[in-house]
């Protein structure tokens, strides 16, 4: 069903749309809006990756223009999964917000136009629609950061505004200096044109200069980072949760378009120097920000700086340009995203219960609140790659495609990050299972000292965590663990796709 393709993108819109309506009558209906969105943008995932299985490739020409002049949305083993991340992922974190906040129906409003941009980004198979979608995610995405009651959740949201818009502006350059170089806009129609304009010609090398920096910026790879940190330590918990699991991951997935879709592996025959540039700022990205996430002591900010360095290792399975190590790539995409989403989500529910946001706030945690404990630690665990979870099998495929390519630096890179990563990792684990607590608590089970809205209750003193939130952090361990499975089921699934991508 190919209508499904682009209901997927309009779904969420016309959610958003009645979100924003319904709040002229009734204050409180956002959620609801929003929680059949995204079961109907869930159901229509599943139709399309039900479809790629059956059929591979499907295609939506918007209007009935045909491409390279219409605009067209595509479906394969490689959007497919993305999509359906995206859709599972927004419907756990509004289960979630429902309890977690913000309220509002402008919040919800929002929240569908970021999901939307993300099903967008996802599907498009024109690299100008990638740029607009990368503005209607990048808008959202800011809103959501500045969402929070503190100033300090506005300088963050500033902040990112501005790298942002730094990041979509380069971008925008790149398809413009494309579009000079070959008179369109659509990927495959570009793939087929760049080799008349010259892989050497000063256009196309600075389109894809121009291209990858500002998609590398929307990622956060280091030292283009800067913003990442502080938006997802002053967001709100579930806007942290949301973020940090989907627009990054989506910004790397738009990347692996146009590395592999746009360029193609003829380009990196052509030009090996453009390769060997992304891969080792990649690399370098890996070791930086596992060291930078070792300094810190604030949890938020650790996950964050950590996710620096496993989108290194995302880019740079797609930049290796080989088959295995591309498998890797969506494989550690899928799974970062699960469970980093997780992670920052039982963040919130320990702040909650206990008023911790330090690693040493951690100390004791499994008898405060042992679920939370228990979830941090799987989930920890799969962010270092400890077998079988799925952290495990995309360094693992990443780790052997470099090694196929003889990029030895790369998996030594990877070895060292895994240590690095273990290193901060069991520092929270120790301070959760063998530590005392640093405080005692009074009788309603919060620190005196905690900052308001963190006491772990409600003002009429009802519990603020609500069974949905840690409905959420459970499925987000238990899918981090089962999904170390899936290798051979990702192998099927893009079979076909790298079958075009990488001909034998």
């Amino acid at each position: 069903m190919t209508d499904a393709i682009v209901l997927a993108v309009v779904a969420p819109l016309l959610g958003a749309l009645a979100a924003l309506a319904a709040g002229t009558r009734w204050d409180r209906s956002g959620w609801l809006v929003a929680a059949v969105t995204c079961v109907v943008e869930l159901l229509l995932a599943g139709v399309v990756l039900a479809t790629v299985l059956q059929a591979g490739r499907r295609s939506y020409e918007l209007a009935g223009f045909a491409p390279p002049a219409g605009i067209e949305l595509v479906a394969d083993g490689l959007s497919a999964p993305v999509l359906g991340l995206v859709a599972a992922v927004a419907l756990a974190v509004l289960a979630y917000a429902r309890q977690a906040g913000p309220r509002g129906n402008a919040f919800y409003t929002v929240y569908l136009l970021l999901v939307a941009g993300l099903a967008g980004i996802t599907l498009t198979g024109d690299i100008f629609n990638m740029y607009v979608f990368l503005e209607v995610t990048g808008l959202a995405a800011y809103a959501l950061v500045a969402s929070g009651d503190s100033a300090r959740s506005a300088v963050a949201s500033l902040k990112y505004l501005i790298v942002g818009t730094v990041g979509a502006s380069l971008f925008l350059l790149g398809a413009a200096y494309a579009f000079i170089a070959t008179g369109t806009l659509n990927m495959v129609d570009l793939a087929a044109r760049l080799p008349e304009a010259g892989y050497g010609s000063r256009l196309v090398l600075a389109a894809f200069a121009l291209l990858v920096v500002g998609l590398l910026v929307k990622i956060a790879l280091f030292p283009v980072h800067s913003w990442q940190p502080e938006a997802y330590a002053s967001a709100p918990d579930s806007v942290s949760a949301l973020i940090a699991a989907l627009v990054s991951t989506v910004s790397a997935y738009a990347l692996a378009r146009v590395l592999l879709t746009v360029f193609t592996v003829d380009f990196f025959a052509a030009v090996p120097a453009a390769r060997d540039a992304v891969v080792y700022a990649a690399a370098v990205s890996i070791v930086a920000g596992s060291a930078l996430a070792v300094m810190q002591s604030d949890i938020k900010r650790m996950l964050a700086y950590s996710s620096v360095s496993q989108f290194g290792m995302v880019v740079a399975g797609f930049a290796m340009v080989s088959s295995t190590a591309t498998t890797g790539g969506l494989i550690h995409l899928v799974g970062h995203a699960v469970i980093k989403g997780g992670l920052f989500a039982a963040a919130g529910i320990v702040a909650v219960r206990t008023g911790g946001r330090t690693v040493d706030d951690y100390a004791g945690l499994v008898g405060r609140a042992p679920v939370a404990a228990a979830a941090v630690g799987v989930l920890g665990l799969a962010l270092v790659g400890v077998p079988p979870s799925v952290g495990f099998v995309g360094k693992w495929y990443v780790a052997v495609g470099a090694v196929q390519e003889g990029l030895w630096p790369v998996a030594a890179v990877i070895l060292v990050s895994t240590v690095l990563t273990l290193a901060y990792v069991a520092r929270v684990i120790e301070r959760m299972y063998f530590a005392e607590p640093v405080a005692e608590t009074d009788s309603t089970g919060s620190d005196p000292a905690d900052p308001p809205g963190l006491s772990g209750v409600s003002t009429d003193g009802g519990p603020v965590v609500s069974p949905g939130m840690v409905a959420a952090v459970v499925l987000a361990a238990v899918v981090a663990v089962a999904l170390g499975f899936a290798g051979g089921a990702f192998e099927t699934l893009l079979g076909p796709t790298l079958a075009e991508v990488f001909p034998a």
